[in-house]
């Protein structure tokens, strides 16, 4: 777990101590509460952000954002632990089951695009096709030199890195890389922190990783970006190949490597006015705080219809088992029948 983020969630958690810790309402002192959130360490920074604000706003309130990753987020959510599950891929059929008799608000709140990383000296895999990646992460995968992987490529030893099983970012990666979630070779070094991820990858010469673009867009000057090629088979051609950027993340040619964040409300917890005015806060700030965060805004009116999902207290999954890809407007334009 990154040091910076328990540190940063400690905070958050002794500067709201100034607040009621055992009521939730509002009085002549204002807002008063606790609102208690975890889950995704992409999520995190823009719930960070977003719950600074709050407090800023609402000192009576203790607003914590922990750090479990994406399926240990939807475990504490299922058991009723927190308010809010913040995630970097949809819930799962088996965890909505988990979660039985907790009714929940799906919102999505930013988009992220996984970056395909490389060691800063490799000069020859520039661009490579989603039938390339799929060859070399797919389970059972023989791939361990780049001179497998295409012909001209040097015979110079793969070493691979990416984040754990628990990790949304591996669920969404597998998913739309690989054809299944969870679906990989084994044989890779895995970090859930993904500072040690950009530090194995920058320390080989023949790495290949994959982490949120956040932390490359924080690393650049220490890595090699790959742009994807969405083609399902063989090589990537120059002329289709996308680098992951805000634009293209944000408008779809980066595909299938874009990916929305979520947040998850417990229905519930919206009974108390910390929670429900958290939320609103949340949406209307995280427009502006994305970019700031490494995350790319949602655009306006994609927005809306999120806004709108959470005012008509929408429940349910509307992106559980959407393809990856999928773009969010389409999916809350046209939401699928339960």
């Amino acid at each position: 777990m990154h040091t910076r983020v328990l540190f940063a969630a400690a905070t958050l958690a002794l500067s709201g101590l100034t607040g009621c810790a055992g009521c939730d309402s509002r009085s002549e002192g204002g807002l008063r509460g606790t609102v208690r959130a975890d889950g995704s360490s992409t999520v995190f920074p823009l719930a960070e952000a977003v719950a600074e604000e709050f407090m800023r706003d609402h000192p009576g309130v203790r607003a914590t954002v922990g750090v479990s990753w994406t399926g240990g987020g939807f475990a504490a959510f299922g058991r009723g632990e927190t308010d809010i599950s913040t995630a970097s891929r949809p819930i799962k059929s088996e965890e909505i089951r988990a979660a039985a008799g907790i009714g929940f608000i799906e919102l999505p709140v930013a988009y992220d695009g996984l970056a395909v990383v490389v060691h800063p000296e490799n000069t020859w895999a520039t661009c490579l096709s989603v039938a390339e990646l799929k060859a070399i992460w797919e389970p059972g995968s023989r791939i361990q030199s780049w001179a497998q992987v295409r012909p001209g490529f040097p015979d110079r030893t793969l070493v691979l890195y990416g984040p754990g099983t628990d990790s949304g970012t591996y669920d969404y990666f597998t998913e739309a890389v690989v054809g299944e979630d969870g679906a990989s070779r084994t044989d890779y070094s895995v970090s859930e922190d993904d500072n040690v991820l950009v530090q194995g990858v920058e320390g080989d010469e023949g790495s290949l990783g994959f982490f949120g673009l956040a932390y490359y867009e924080a690393n650049a000057e220490r890595l090699g970006l790959v742009g994807v090629d969405s083609t399902t088979a063989g090589p990537a051609q120059a002329a289709r190949c996308v680098s992951p950027t805000v634009e293209t993340v944000s408008d779809g040619r980066y595909a299938p490597l874009a990916r929305p964040e979520f947040v998850y409300v417990r229905t519930s917890s919206l009974a108390r006015p910390a929670v429900a005015t958290f939320v609103e806060t949340f949406l209307a700030l995280a427009p502006d705080l994305a970019g700031e965060v490494g995350a790319v805004p949602l655009p306006p009116a994609t927005m809306a219809l999120v806004r709108a999902r959470f005012a008509s207290r929408t429940e349910g999954s509307a992106f559980s088992g959407i393809p990856a890809g999928t773009r969010v407007d389409a999916v809350l334009e046209s939401p699928p029948t339960p």
